[in-house]
């Protein structure tokens, strides 16, 4: 998957550990939240910048492979290393009895929608400079938004639902709909965005009966099955450059999302939020790095736009929460 951060959705952040693609929201071994967050929030911060740059690079890196590469060994590379990784971590740790499950079907739900918003987000890359796909993506929590009403029976007022128009409205400022340079590429992003939305609804569905680690651990597990039983579908036989490039992208987008995770650990949603779109800025300097293209002037607007919803729905999601705790 993308390297797409979730931190701007507060009610779905954690209770602090991963997935190579794993939302804050559902990282944390099985301690309660409490006992592993220790208030720092310079230190969160700090954290948080870096996983952006991690996840940038590993958005770069599938964005090179996808010039030569079918998106679908991409992620399946992506999906393969991150397995690896956290089934040596779990060996490692001697966690498996955190494996077990009593919500396969549910686990299967989450998979899909992961899959889903990897692929579409690949896909995208292939297509799109990595800043407009990053910008596009960032209307995720806006779709949490509007899926927990039908999936959770959640009311949303109507401040909420004027956030969610405003970031729409973003969108269609970054893409551009029939103006001169509009590809139905651009609508990639977002509809890996709602997939994406989906994964962290079924999620929080499962939020009271799975263990954090076993939700990471069976979607990647699920995710470089499916991608692997597809692969002969698109055949490509890799070159060690691929093999590398892609072992590349699964470790470092891993390496993002555990330091995201790490960042729930010392500051909380509502802090770390504005900072996880510095991931626009980087994939803005890599994209000029790597492909000598920069972002428009709209493309930043749009974000702007985007991001000003998400972080003012994290806010009235805050307001909330705290009236239910009272």
């Amino acid at each position: 998957m993308s390297g797409r951060l979730p931190a701007s959705s507060p009610s779905l952040a954690p209770k602090p550990l991963p997935e190579p693609v794993v939302p804050p929201s559902e990282s944390a071994p099985d301690k309660p939240a409490a006992s592993l967050r220790r208030d720092n929030g310079l230190l969160g911060i700090g954290i948080m910048l870096l996983a952006t740059v991690f996840l940038s690079a590993g958005d770069a890196a599938a964005k090179y492979l996808a010039a030569s590469v079918p998106p679908l060994h991409i992620v399946w590379l992506r999906y393969f290393t991150s397995g690896l990784m956290l089934l040596a971590i779990v060996g490692i740790k001697g966690e498996w009895g955190a494996l077990r499950t009593r919500r396969p079907g549910m686990h299967l739900l989450r998979g899909c929608g992961v899959i889903g918003s990897s692929m579409l987000f690949v896909s995208a890359l292939k297509l799109l400079p990595i800043a407009d796909a990053t910008a596009t993506s960032f209307v995720a929590p806006l779709f949490v938004t509007a899926l927990s009403i039908p999936m959770l029976g959640e009311r949303v007022g109507w401040r909420r639902w004027v956030a969610t128009l405003v970031g729409l409205i973003g969108v269609l400022i970054v893409v551009r709909p029939g103006g001169a340079g509009f590809q139905l590429a651009s609508l990639l992003p977002a509809v890996s965005a709602m997939c994406w939305a989906f994964s962290l609804i079924i999620t929080r569905m499962m939020s009271g009966t799975e263990s954090p680690l076993a939700t990471v651990t069976y979607s990647t597990v699920f995710g470089a099955l499916v991608m692997a039983a597809l692969l002969p579908l698109h055949w490509v036989t890799p070159t060690w450059e691929i093999v590398w490039v892609g072992l590349f992208i699964g470790a470092v987008s891993t390496a993002g999302h555990w330091l995201v995770i790490a960042a729930f650990r010392y500051a909380g949603a509502s802090l770390l939020a504005p900072f996880s779109y510095v991931q626009l800025f980087w994939a803005s300097l890599f994209g000029f790095l790597l492909f000598a293209t920069l972002p428009d002037i709209w493309t930043w607007v749009g974000a702007v736009v985007i991001a000003a919803s998400g972080l003012y729905t994290a806010h009235r999601e805050r307001i909330r929460a705290r009236q239910v705790a009272g």
